[in-house]
């Protein structure tokens, strides 16, 4: 079976052909502009034999380009149909496996795997979601290329002070250096979405010789927590976080001063090691 992945017409043909729908709560859309899959795989940079994820393979346009390059090729898919489709298309290759279901479900079976590169067209309904499950639970890559929604792209890649700037930003960051690569126009996708896409490359911060920042437990909840009244002084969220914790509202005054940090100051003008430098205090604290 060959497919024509870079035609709107002759995919819709296909999928009726097919007896396939397009199903809007899964957030499907092809990407059907070939030179931006060849360029997304080529950021992506992976050596032959490496293990990749794929995330959301749809019918296997990309797929079928890591499999070229001779990675292998875990791929998380939750449509049957496409299912159906991708086991006729490659379960013959040795290279490629398929995971049944929803992602957001079934990647933590597969956690402990060697794996050192992702990939994905994502779903914009979980695409946000998805990432900080994986960050904040400790599912590192090596590298990893994404397409997502323009302006979730715009936050991860933000810095303090900037209007983007939020606790998915400070997220990002605490595991990796994220570089916009392009933006990917809604004409380059089937359906046609409503806003434009951008590809992001995320690098891991961390090297086999310095290892990797150990973030204290209460790191990312103190983030949000930080985050979660954007019009409130760092002063008052962190009162209510710390009050949260069981803790004495009269020790965010010292964890302040002891941070340099301005008790009128706001979440969005800290950076990482800002936010790391307060979770550390708090959690020598014990609460």
């Amino acid at each position: 079976m060959i497919l024509n992945y870079n035609s709107s017409s002759a995919l819709k043909t296909f999928l009726e052909q097919e007896e396939l729908g397009m199903q809007k709560k899964f957030g499907q859309n092809f990407l059907i502009n070939p030179q931006i899959r060849q360029s997304l795989v080529q950021a992506l940079d992976a050596e032959a034999d490496s293990n990749v994820w794929e995330i959301g393979p749809g019918l296997g346009a990309m797929t079928a380009l890591l499999l070229e390059k001779g990675l292998n090729v875990k791929a998380f898919e939750i449509d049957l149909g496409f299912i159906r489709v991708l086991k006729r298309l490659f379960s013959d290759d040795k290279k490629f496996s398929l995971i049944e279901g929803d992602v957001m479900k079934t990647w933590t079976n597969h956690a402990e795997e060697q794996k050192k590169y992702l990939l994905g067209n994502l779903p914009y309904n979980i695409a946000a979601a998805l990432l900080a499950d994986f960050m904040e639970k400790g599912c590192n890559f090596s590298r990893m290329v994404v397409t997502v929604q323009k302006e979730v792209a715009q936050r991860m890649a933000a810095k303090a002070g900037s209007k983007d700037y939020s606790s998915f930003s400070v997220l990002c960051a605490s595991a990796y250096k994220v570089k916009p690569l392009m933006v990917i126009r809604r004409e380059s996708f089937y359906p046609q979405p409503n806003v434009d896409s951008m590809g992001v490359l995320l690098e891991s911060r961390f090297s086999a010789e310095n290892g990797q920042v150990k973030y204290p437990k209460v790191f990312y909840p103190l983030v949000r927590a930080l985050f979660a009244s954007r019009r409130k002084t760092i002063k008052n969220n962190l009162l209510t976080f710390i009050g949260s914790l069981g803790g004495s509202r009269d020790v965010c005054g010292d964890i302040l001063r002891e941070n340099g940090i301005n008790e009128n100051e706001r979440a969005e003008n800290l950076d990482i090691d800002a936010f790391l430098s307060l979770a550390n205090s708090i959690d020598n604290m014990r609460l």
